[in-house]
């Protein structure tokens, strides 16, 4: 960051004195007023719930303009890496900073096939699990329990450590989430094929079966690659803050994802896919297209809680760049799948028009977002609904860590401490009981 030539001043209705703040600037982006001595020199905290408008640090990886739609990793507009990128390039541009040329990627695409087994002891570990469980208890349990089987390489501090941790998460997810779903299946676990590409062996580990060969289709494994990539890293949201936030304290690298994984889970933010899809059963079960205006009504009016969920985003004031490159790729894979006419699918489409069209949605920007394509594009696949918060904890793994290690390089970097405007009892005595 830049120190910027003229500075914020504070001043006090009480006749307190002024104060001067040094002003940063970025190399994209809104400027950031430095309030480090505010404390010291004032007494006085700011207050911001939810921390809507507080820089927490400084960062290099991934960039958002929600007014104008668009999104960068490392510089790089999101619709050119989805067309242009596998997954595998852009965990190496997260990570390392750039893309690679072709022996880098060779390089980093053998160090993450030769990491995607796991202790043979997880499925052990699997089978405190009750049969039902939602996939993603069974993912903080799982990805947690890599620091006891992988303590060779938990030292936050060495950069070696650090390296060879990621690697080891992202190759080892899929295998975990694949796990998961076999678990509550009751299906025999698929081991790891190296044969295969990322996203190939993903499919390989959640739907083949000893009984016979397993082929991956070429769409399915490139449309669920476009959702990795999508998927990969989005600024400081609620995980990423809990990642870092956890990795302040100096935790191992495992320990500070699976928190990542634990925030990811609620609804607002990693679920909202599976609401969304759960929204369309619920209209489909209640009558399906016929019955849309009724519940557009129910969405319009503000005393009946009902949601519209998969559309508008918190950050996109305009169109979720995600979401039109998801669009594309959802009909390919519903044309693959001879979906098209799926009762749901149907239902999807129309809710999509309806929205797009209707000016209390379009004048308050609720735009299709990436929640609504991804979930229909793997309810296509097969992936069921509640598998989908896991494949997006699998995704935005890489993200994780690349923001993990870009603070922990960071030599201004600091364990967390967020402070609170405090409105409870002052000091007071207690009282014998017998006279409270």
């Amino acid at each position: 960051m830049k120190l910027a030539d003229n500075k914020a001043t504070l001043s006090f209705s009480n006749g307190s004195p002024s104060i001067e703040m040094p002003i940063y600037h970025g190399s994209v982006g809104p400027d950031v007023v430095d309030i480090r001595k505010l404390y010291a020199q004032t007494g006085m905290f700011t207050y911001d719930p939810g921390f809507l408008s507080t820089a927490a640090c400084q960062s290099a990886i991934t960039y958002i303009d929600g007014d104008k739609g668009e999104l960068l990793y490392r510089g790089y507009p999101i619709e050119q890496l989805a067309t242009n990128c596998d997954y595998m390039e852009t965990c190496h541009l997260l990570l390392y900073g750039e893309l690679p040329n072709v022996a880098q990627k060779t390089d980093f695409v053998f160090r993450v096939t030769n990491h995607t087994m796991v202790n043979e002891q997880m499925q052990f570990f699997l089978r405190g699990f009750r049969r039902d469980a939602h996939p993603m208890a069974i993912m903080t349990g799982l990805v947690g329990a890599l620091s006891a089987f992988y303590h060779d390489s938990t030292d936050i501090t060495n950069p070696q450590h650090r390296d060879i941790s990621a690697i080891r998460l992202i190759a080892k997810l899929p295998t975990l989430v694949s796990m998961a779903y076999k678990y509550t299946q009751g299906q025999p676990y698929m081991y790891p094929k190296n044969s295969l590409s990322y996203a190939g062996n993903f499919l390989h580990m959640m739907f083949a079966t000893p009984c016979e060969e397993y082929k991956v289709n070429p769409v399915l494994e490139r449309a669920l690659d476009r959702i990795f990539i999508l998927h990969a890293d989005h600024e400081q949201n609620a995980s990423t803050s809990t990642v870092r936030l956890c990795g302040s304290s100096g935790t191992n690298p495992f320990a500070a994802i699976a928190a990542g994984v634990a925030c990811l889970w609620g609804p607002a933010h990693g679920g909202a896919n599976e609401a969304a899809l759960n929204m369309l059963g619920d209209i489909q079960k209640n009558g399906g297209i016929e019955k849309i205006g009724e519940f557009i009504k129910q969405v319009k009016d503000k005393n009946s809680g009902v949601k519209l969920m998969g559309f508008g985003h918190r950050v996109y004031k305009n169109y979720d760049p995600r979401a039109k490159l998801m669009q594309e790729t959802c009909k390919e894979v519903l044309l693959e799948m001879g979906l098209q006419n799926d009762p749901l699918f149907k239902l999807a489409m129309a809710l999509e028009k309806i929205a797009l069209e209707d000016d209390y949605f379009v004048s308050r920007k609720l735009y299709p977002n990436v929640d609504f394509y991804s979930g229909i594009v793997q309810r296509a696949i097969g992936i069921p609904v509640p598998l989908f918060t896991a494949i997006f904890a699998l995704a935005r793994t890489v993200g994780w860590i690349a923001q993990l290690n870009e603070m922990i390089g960071d030599p201004e970097y600091k364990i967390g401490r967020p402070r609170q405007l405090f409105t409870g009892s002052v000091s007071r005595d207690v009282k014998p009981l017998a006279q409270r």
